[in-house]
């Protein structure tokens, strides 16, 4: 007891409300490809292709989301012309390939175009994602991401890279915005 003084100005919130909360200001989405829209697998031909596979379920968030009005931004370290085509249908126009600093195209980004890491959200897996998810308002990963990157999220999806963990986010997203139906 403390002499009859309660505390109702401040409700406790949890984790879970703190993210959703946040999520509904987000306004720009920034994704990896290799280990969020794929597996992080790739099958390497005799001829040196290399072919992913990606979950046609983010796909179709993907497109729901920018067709919303999100912003959606591929940063990868990849450099396929098959992935860049993939997004081009998808709707997505900002898809930066071949990047070694991920870092450098998210402040170019913020210089040249406004963007405001206070409502981006950034979904990645691995080591070259962290700074940027360090600059973001929302750090997201799939759930299998290395420990790191788990370690500075402010949401874990239940499913993994290539698995729905694009689907997941976007989805939440558009409905806590009243934008997915």
């Amino acid at each position: 007891m403390n002499g009859g003084i309660t505390n109702i100005e401040q409700p406790l919130i949890n984790s879970d409300q703190l993210y959703l909360q946040q999520l509904a200001q987000i306004k720009t989405f920034i994704f990896d490809v290799d280990g969020v829209y794929t597996n992080g697998q790739v099958l390497v031909t005799d001829s040196g292709e290399f072919y992913r596979m990606v979950d046609i379920k983010d796909g179709y968030a993907t497109t729901r989301a920018v067709k919303s009005g999100f912003r959606l931004i591929i940063i990868s370290g990849g450099r396929s012309e098959g992935i860049r085509m993939r997004f081009e249908r998808l709707g997505v126009t900002e898809v930066f390939l071949g990047i070694e600093n991920k870092l450098e195209v998210f402040e170019e980004l913020q210089r040249t175009t406004g963007l405001d890491p206070s409502k981006t959200a950034y979904m990645g897996d691995d080591m070259p994602d962290l700074q940027v998810m360090q600059k973001v308002g929302l750090p997201v990963c799939p759930s299998d991401a290395v420990p790191e990157i788990k370690s500075i999220c402010s949401y874990v999806s239940p499913y993994p890279g290539g698995g729905g963990c694009v689907r997941d986010i976007l989805e939440k997203a558009l409905k806590l915005q009243g934008l997915w139906l």
